[in-house]
């Protein structure tokens, strides 16, 4: 997808101060067994059509509004991914913002994680 350079500017200025994790970083995570909460924020119809096994979904359109009640702890970690890592990129930046300690953004998004064979589910 070619995105605009106006969108690109605003996710490098958020990816300048958040952690991104790529899916092999990801998978140490998972096995070093560090708790944390995989988080979908790309749209409705895209979750419904598939997700990452285990994730909840918040979407970038609400996620900043609904949080707190999900996850009311600030010092948990979350893993957060969209269909690349743009859109993640931008709520961990929020939740950032919000006093959330580590969110993460997941590079390469559900774009990495279906073409690297993770579970998934419907």
């Amino acid at each position: 997808m070619q995105h605009a350079p106006g969108f690109l500017a605003l996710v490098n200025d958020a990816k300048s101060r958040i952690e991104e994790l790529d899916l092999n970083g990801y998978r140490q995570l998972l096995a070093a067994g560090t708790p944390h909460v995989l988080i979908d924020t790309r749209e409705e119809s895209e979750w419904a059509a598939g997700h990452a096994a285990g994730a909840i979904h918040l979407g970038k359109g609400v996620i900043e509004r609904d949080i707190e009640a999900h996850i009311p702890d600030k010092s948990a970690k979350l893993v957060l991914y969209c269909g690349g890592g743009f859109r993640s990129a931008l709520a961990a930046d929020n939740l950032k913002k919000m006093g959330y300690e580590h969110p993460i953004s997941l590079d390469g998004g559900w774009k990495a994680w279906s073409a690297q064979g993770m579970p998934v589910e419907k």
